[in-house]
């Protein structure tokens, strides 16, 4: 793992929500709001940072930063309602997290962690994904039912994509930058968006519980776990037709592919484990034992050979892909969870 600079090392970004949520200003903490959006729902998610990682959850109003070499907690960043998403742009300088209490989706520096700037989307804002290009921000609503679509060069929304049913942390888009997979929570389904004429074009069903989800480089294979029947489905895009299916650990709810498309980890929340996938002929190779449920915080190192897994504790697993062992284990030593 090479560092190229004082500031661009691998970096891990924690944050997680309590059970009574408070929204807080930009410049300093605010008065709390009687309840946030959605207490009851608690996700977890990762975004990769140009050289490393960054790491989600949510049960508390802050995000914590960790330098992954050296395992150390390196910043508390304050001032959230319910943090939800963290997504890399701007080559990597800025990183966004979208809040579904206070309804916005706010610019960090990644230099010194500061608030660039900050866009109203309306409350419900759950999960982000950026187009190839780096221009284009899709931002999932919950509440609306919708996509807000956003200019990451102007800094504001452009479009509102409907039809929807309660779209959460679930949302891909594909290599190519002209598709999107929007996971719906009501309806066991995934919506695919034509990015250019921003209309739905196709409705995968047949899921149960569906939670996380992955779409193979070609766009010809999406991946999804489904914690209500204990298996991974591989479905074609194209005509929306389940291609296989995988058994898997109890209430599987992550389902990350590796970046050469090779492996498929799935995460099982109720065994604690990963299953190991080849995908090629759709064989558990591995199953990987002693996390604390793992659940959709899934991610690849960018050269493939390590994957980060946040457990329900905050602890982040560190996994050795050519091993498949837990080499070790990085966590806020200062603070149990």
């Amino acid at each position: 793992m090479k560092v190229k600079s004082i500031w661009l090392i691998p970096l891990l970004f924690v944050f997680f929500i309590p059970n009574v949520i408070g929204a807080s200003s930009i410049k300093s903490k605010s008065p709390e709001l009687a309840t946030g959006f959605d207490t009851h729902i608690t996700n977890n998610s990762l975004a990769v940072s140009p050289d490393e990682q960054i790491v989600s959850d949510s049960r508390e109003q802050s995000i914590l930063v960790y330098d992954l070499t050296k395992g150390k907690l390196r910043k508390k960043i304050d001032g959230f309602g319910s943090p939800r998403s963290i997504v890399f742009i701007d080559g990597g300088s800025e990183f966004v997290v979208s809040d579904s209490t206070l309804g916005t989706i706010r610019f960090y520096s990644l230099k010194n962690f500061t608030l660039k700037d900050e866009v109203v989307v309306g409350p419900g804002a759950f999960g982000t994904a950026v187009s190839p290009d780096g221009k284009t921000l899709y931002v999932n609503n919950q509440a609306h039912n919708s996509v807000t679509v956003v200019d990451l060069e102007k800094r504001k929304p452009i479009d509102v994509i409907t039809g929807f049913a309660q779209p959460r942390q679930g949302i891909k888009v594909s290599s190519d930058g002209k598709y999107i997979f929007v996971t719906n929570f009501q309806g066991e389904k995934v919506s695919i968006v034509d990015a250019t004429t921003k209309k739905i074009i196709r409705e995968i069903t047949g899921f149960s519980s569906i939670r996380g989800i992955s779409i193979t480089a070609d766009g010809r294979t999406l991946y999804a776990a489904n914690s209500g029947r204990n298996s991974i489905s591989a479905i074609d895009t194209l005509d929306g037709n389940i291609k296989g299916e995988i058994k898997v650990g109890r209430e599987p709810y992550g389902a990350a592919l590796s970046p050469d498309d090779k492996l498929l980890f799935a995460s099982n929340k109720a065994d604690h484990t990963i299953d190991v996938i080849n995908v090629a002929d759709h064989r558990i190779v591995k199953t990987i034992g002693g996390f604390k449920e793992p659940r959709q915080a899934i991610v690849f190192s960018q050269d493939g050979d390590q994957v980060y897994v946040l457990n329900r504790d905050l602890s982040i697993a560190r996994v050795d892909v050519k091993t498949y062992t837990i080499t070790d284990i990085i966590q806020d030593k200062q603070k149990k969870y």
